[in-house]
């Protein structure tokens, strides 16, 4: 019991590195206190605690999941989510015993890895604030454009773990040397991220995007589909006028959010008359965010609509969220709530990378990668972009069902690594906010409040230069796989050899204080 609290209290403390609190440097010391309670349990109480700490963490992070849809969903995702913690804390179990209660790298392969299996399952998996994204701000962030979000969080949770091997030596009263050697390591690698060079080179192009906002938040935000579209063609407008008198330069590019256009402007004349004029009065191409019929469900689309020549190009959703845009299973999961029902038609995914390369009036190509709302927060996704050429990332959301939550500076903040990741500006744009143009740097400029209407207009650099992170892929992930493999097949000989007695001592047996107990 006595290991319960600092459970709960890690889950919380990594809670703050998160917005809307924002404390980056709470997800170091949230992994100590972690590293600290699992060490030395058995794997039922280290699956326990995993649990709880899991709890503490996802709970208060995810409750927006259930603004609108009430408690059963949002906790059960919590739950779901916090399960993954749990198979973490099991494995830190496994590898660890009383008289080794940290094993630094054993614990940063094991977030890792588990990290990323969240990411996958069940049903294409659920990647929300991952370790490294409330990293943007820190000097751990500026890494992932070695080796992307896997390897953020690796070091953040290898730091987290020094951090405790030192306080383990300073409760044994080790000598000083001993305690500063990871005390010193912790240090270095939460401040070597700050040697990574951040490039800012490229071209610039004058991009705008429009934030239409709706006339209600929550499930109802479009009840009123045309007020939507309207709202979007008014903004855009006011953009072109500012234009048209001088206040503003010509855009390059125009950038609707997700949702904009609920009316299918394919097979609904009056929307797609509506959008062809407002493209030709701002005369720049439109990437509109839109919602397209088929025989056996919906579309989640993106339209490029070019001056003159109306829809040119479209890139369907490819990672529909379970649940959200489809139900699977949907016989079954009735059975526990008929909200499954308020997905009256499943959305259908895409096949095709999202990319779209516009000509500009200059003559310079603008190749955007494309990401559908939750799409940003999948790996794979946003590189199979970069790596088809992309030299601008474009991520258009619709966060209306969600409220004044922290969903949207949540989604933002993962926006913003990514630019890190790939050395891309992104242009973020919402519905209903919170909307910016985000430099390679991962810095948002611009960014917006929910529920208004606004305009983020500005210059960004069009980059080519592919970061390491970007050639080596799910490279990290793979080899942090293939490590605690490793290390958990060498544990569980090491076991059988002990229980034989065919190994030296018993690995519970009383250890000197000079015996070295590190991995």
């Amino acid at each position: 019991m006595r290991r319960l609290i600092p459970a709960a209290a890690s889950g919380g403390l990594l809670c703050l590195a998160f917005p809307t609190y924002d404390l980056w440097f709470m997800a170091p010391i949230a992994l100590a206190v972690l590293a600290l309670t699992l060490g030395g349990t058995t794997m039922r109480q280290g699956f326990g605690l995993g649990l709880v700490a899991g709890l503490a963490f996802f709970v208060p992070t995810l409750h927006w999941a259930g603004i609108y849809v009430g408690n059963l969903p949002w906790i059960a995702l919590a739950t779901l989510q916090a399960l993954f913690i749990a198979l973490f804390g099991l494995l830190v179990a496994w590898l660890t015993s009383p008289a080794r209660p940290v094993r630094p790298l054993a614990f940063a392969l094991a977030w890792v890895v588990t990290e990323s299996f969240r990411s996958i399952a069940p049903y294409g998996g659920f990647p929300w604030v991952k370790l490294a994204f409330g990293q943007a701000d820190a000097p751990f962030g500026r890494l992932a454009s070695l080796g992307g979000a896997p390897f953020v969080g690796f070091v953040i949770a290898l730091t987290g773990a020094l951090l405790a091997l030192a306080a383990v030596d300073v409760r044994r009263r080790m000598p000083w040397g001993r305690v500063a050697a990871p005390t010193g390591l912790a240090i270095a690698l939460a401040l070597v991220g700050l040697a990574v060079p951040l490039p800012m080179d490229g071209e610039t192009v004058n991009v705008v995007g429009i934030q239409g906002n709706v006339a209600r938040p929550g499930l109802d935000f479009n009840a009123e589909r045309r007020a939507v579209l309207d709202n979007h063609v008014a903004t855009t407008r006011a953009a072109a006028r500012d234009t048209a008198e001088g206040r503003a330069p010509q855009p390059d590019l125009v950038v609707w959010p997700e949702n904009a256009s609920d009316i299918d402007p394919i097979l609904n004349g009056d929307a797609n008359q509506l959008i062809r004029e407002v493209v030709d009065e701002i005369d720049a191409p439109v990437m509109v965010g839109g919602l397209l019929e088929a025989q056996d469900g919906i579309r989640n689309t993106t339209l490029l609509f070019e001056p003159g020549r109306g829809d040119t190009d479209r890139y369907v959703k490819r990672h529909p969220v379970p649940f959200g845009e489809y139900i699977p299973n949907r016989s079954f999961w009735r059975l526990f709530s008929d909200k499954v029902d308020l997905v009256r038609r499943d959305f259908l995914a895409g096949d095709e990378v999202g990319l779209f390369d516009i000509q500009t009036a200059r003559g310079e190509s603008i190749r955007t990668g494309i990401g559908i709302c939750f799409e940003v927060a999948y790996d794979d996704v946003m590189r199979d972009t970069v790596r088809a050429g992309a030299n601008l990332l474009v991520i258009q959301t619709n966060n209306a069902t969600f409220g004044f939550t922290a969903e949207s500076p949540q989604q933002l903040a993962i926006s913003r690594l990514r630019a890190i990741e790939f050395g891309r500006s992104v242009v973020h744009v919402s519905t209903v906010g919170q909307s910016a143009l985000i430099t390679p740097d991962g810095t948002a400029h611009q960014v917006t409040s929910l529920f208004t209407q606004a305009v983020v207009r500005g210059d960004l650099p069009l980059r080519d230069a592919t970061t390491l992170a970007t050639r080596v892929g799910a490279a990290p992930e793979w080899l942090a796989a293939t490590a605690l493999l490793v290390l958990v097949s060498s544990g569980a000989v090491r076991r059988r050899q002990s229980a034989a007695g065919q190994h030296g001592p018993r690995e519970n047996a009383p250890r000197s204080k000079d015996e070295d107990d590190r991995p």
